[in-house]
């Protein structure tokens, strides 16, 4: 859906002064516990202030419930369920940490089919922290550059990644980033990606 322009007193329209031209979805996609509350807040918050839609997808609907850590955070109420969730219909998908979230996501086969549609649309897709489990089991990570919490490191090469200790890599339609202390660049590269193409997004490392 494309947005509205306008003007201002300086004769500037909004996309002339760098707003977003074109109002965007985005697909969060979760398990039902074991988020890491800040992977899923800050690029949910950033995407949104950019002027687009954050959705929350997961297997099931109802609430699901994030972390700090191992410690129990706020819940969120799920805007779309797996089965009712089509690719086509989101311009990008994000894919937040957590050891428990990703590790019943991979084992979810809506779940990992959706991820690999994604990734095949060559539509943006960005993971963090040990979200890459689901990648691994959609099959998608042969030959991609790509990062993520250092204990999977072993499992990505086996899938035939090439993994780095880099806080955000872009490698096509995919951006991956290693924990939260990466978020920054992680934010930046996905809203960047979103609003200018992947391509641009190898240069929103701040």
């Amino acid at each position: 859906m494309g947005s509205s322009l306008t003007t201002g007193a300086d004769g500037v329209t909004d996309t002339e002064a760098g707003a977003p031209q074109e109002h965007k979805r985005i697909a969060f996609l979760v398990a039902a516990e074991g988020i890491e509350r800040v992977e899923l807040d800050d690029p949910w918050k950033a995407v949104v202030d950019a002027g687009h839609d954050a959705v929350l997808v997961s297997p099931e609907g109802g609430q699901v419930q994030t972390f700090d850590h191992l410690d129990k955070a706020a819940t969120r109420d799920v805007d779309v369920t797996v089965a009712d969730a089509d690719a086509d219909e989101f311009d990008a998908l994000v894919l937040p940490g957590g050891v428990a979230n990703p590790d019943a996501l991979r084992t979810d086969a809506g779940a990992v089919a959706l991820v690999k549609t994604f990734m095949e649309s060559g539509k943006t897709v960005a993971a963090i922290c040990h979200a890459p489990w689901t990648l691994i089991e959609a099959d998608v990570v042969r030959d991609r550059r790509l990062t993520s919490w250092p204990s999977l490191q072993t499992d990505l090469r086996n899938a035939g990644a090439d993994w780095v200790d880099e806080r955000v890599v872009t490698d096509g339609n995919l951006i991956t980033s290693r924990k939260p202390d990466d978020l920054p660049a992680f934010v930046a590269a996905l809203v960047e990606a979103v609003e200018h193409g992947v391509d641009s997004a190898r240069s929103a490392d701040v």
